[in-house]
């Protein structure tokens, strides 16, 4: 059983501990390697790891838990303390971290009214029966019990979002309510306005900012009442959002100034040690002027890259590090390679309207209902109707629609309309048979993980469709989370020019980390023996995705490509090094 506590600075048993820290995410890195990446974390002179908990990954639907696989939070605190690492944990309902709908479970927005993080006590009631699951998993890793875990954080960067003091006292309450006994922090902007809306009573505030380490503190120093000053995110470089124009780089130099002044000063957790990957449709977005969806890698141009290899900026880190303690020898005890497996042929392929009814039920209505309506969280959802009242489809809109549109008449595509697009009538000129086929995909690109718009991101479409002027009514809706993909009957129907599936195999003896080029795609999703390892975009920066070696088996392995433009090649490349742009 071991102590942690805060006052003028941290102590762990009595004695003042420095906390050097890096973030792992573990729901970002396939957990075969989460050992390699805790290795190599140590291996720098770090002495403690940090991560998010996300709550929709844990509660995917309303009372269905899951901690298995790449969620196993016990799994990777225990690795964590077998290597001699102390965990600090942000539980918190939303983590932000550039991840869909910043960590909150898409299904609270079927309710209408629904108001977040602040007390409004449906959102309470719901943040509150997930703690009721997730509290017990975590308490008994606390360092009191003999665990790893010395800190934990109420809320995240709340200064940033609101003020409301009852909703922060209220989710402390809760955490503490629920068996926290370890020492609560809070994170904010390093300005005074972020301080003064997210510090609260019982907790340490620290600060997120990623230079003027001095100028940062002095500010801090305000608030912590003569406690430790900490950064709990050292942002060491940034994320990169589709049509960005190039992989977003920090400043190494200046970087390394900065660590080196934040361990003269206080203590440190490096954002992000390994930033890994948005497998999935778990990629979140911002948005300014305009909608801005992150890419499917999160390198964050960080310490380790995606697949976990070393780099400069590691080195460098770790030669400040030696400064301030002795750097322990640490065996790297994963194998890892990489390998390009070559240019793979098309094998089969069917368009995605001959197949609908296999992978999708439809549910008919007169009016038009949001993924979150029908039940949806993420992917693609299409509305099909016929247009049995129009001599002629010449202006069209969609009302609260989110966030991409593919247009379709008689099963030809007609329009596509994207973000800002959507909030305006578009002129058209498309002659049709009485009684045409009428489609539109829609595509969740990832919700708004910050800000107010968080409270409007329902996808598909809530409202209605305006065609020239009037709604037009009587729907088939079918949801597409592509979460079956097995049931995809590639004998079907095939047409060019349409959104479809492709299926490749590869045989392979030796199973390594490899990236898929996707060069001359359109955009879409790729699933690696079933499982979705995200989006891809011609549009860049990113051209190549992630396969872990995990992911493959010795034998035949099969990769299904889902493309939206019609744009694709008779082929795929599997290449053994990133192009993130």
């Amino acid at each position: 059983m071991g102590n942690f506590e805060i006052t003028d600075n941290f102590y762990l048993d009595g004695k003042p501990f420095q906390i050097i820290s890096g973030a792992i995410h573990y729901f970002r890195i396939v957990p075969e390697y989460w050992q390699d990446r805790l290795e190599k974390l140590k291996a720098m002179g770090c002495n403690t790891v940090e991560t998010y908990i996300p709550w929709n990954m844990h509660e995917p639907k309303k009372g269905e838990f899951h901690f298995e696989g790449m969620l196993d939070i016990e799994r990777f605190v225990k690795t964590a303390q077998e290597l001699g690492l102390y965990v600090i944990l942000r539980p918190s309902p939303y983590i932000c971290a550039e991840w869909e709908f910043g960590g909150l479970p898409a299904w609270l927005l079927a309710e209408d009214g629904m108001k977040l993080r602040v007390s409004y006590p449906p959102f309470l009631k719901h943040v509150q029966d997930y703690y009721d699951v997730l509290l017990k998993k975590i308490v008994p890793y606390q360092i009191n019990y003999g665990g790893p875990v010395i800190l934990m954080q109420v809320e995240n960067e709340y200064g940033y979002y609101a003020n409301d003091r009852e909703y922060l006292l209220a989710m402390r309450d809760k955490m503490q309510k629920g068996g926290v006994v370890v020492p609560l922090v809070t994170s904010d902007g390093p300005f005074e306005e972020n301080l003064n809306g997210g510090h609260l009573e019982g907790a340490l505030p620290t600060g997120n900012f990623g230079s003027k380490t001095e100028e940062r503190f002095e500010v801090l120093k305000k608030y912590t009442d003569g406690g430790p000053l900490m950064c709990t995110e050292f942002w060491v470089g940034w994320f990169d959002h589709w049509g960005n124009g190039g992989h977003m780089t920090g400043n190494l130099e200046e970087s390394v100034k900065d660590l080196d002044k934040m361990l003269e000063l206080g203590h440190v957790n490096i954002y992000m040690f390994e930033g890994g990957t948005n497998f999935g449709f778990m990629n979140g977005s911002n948005y300014y002027d305009e909608l801005t969806p992150d890419v499917t890698s999160y390198d964050y141009d960080a310490l380790l890259t995606e697949d976990g290899q070393i780099t400069e900026k590691y080195r460098r880190y770790r030669d400040v590090i030696a400064k301030y303690r002795e750097i322990p020898e640490v065996t790297f005890t994963t194998e890892i390679k990489r390998k390009a497996y070559g240019s793979l042929p098309l094998k089969e392929k069917v368009s995605l309207f001959s197949v609908l009814d296999d992978i999708s039920a439809p549910v008919e209505s007169s009016f038009l209902q949001s993924m979150e309506k029908l039940g949806q969280n993420y992917g693609y959802i299409l509305y099909h109707s016929t247009l049995d009242t129009e001599e002629k489809l010449e202006k069209l809109r969609l009302w609260e629609a989110n966030d991409r549109a593919n247009i379709f008449v008689d099963q030809k595509p007609v329009t596509t309309l994207y973000d800002l697009e959507l909030l305006k009538e578009k002129e058209l000129d498309v002659t049709f048979e009485r009684g045409a086929d009428f489609d539109i995909l829609m595509e969740n690109m990832g919700r708004v993980n910050f800000g107010p718009r968080m409270e409007h991101q329902r996808k598909g479409i809530g409202q209605c469709v305006q065609v020239n002027g009037h709604m037009h009514n009587h729907w088939k809706q079918y949801t597409l989370p592509l979460d079956n993909i097995e049931k995809v009957d590639f004998s079907k129907e095939y047409k060019e020019g349409l959104p479809g599936f492709y299926r490749f195999t590869v045989d392979i003896d030796e199973t390594a980390d490899t990236f898929l080029d996707f060069e001359g795609w359109g955009k879409g999703c790729v699933f690696v023996n079933g499982f979705n390892i995200g989006r891809f975009w011609e549009i860049g920066p990113q051209k190549r995705l992630y396969i872990p070696a995990p992911l493959l088996k010795k034998g035949e392995n099969e990769i299904i490509v889902f493309e939206t433009e019609g744009k694709t090649r008779d082929t795929i490349v599997l290449k053994d090094e990133p192009d993130i742009g």
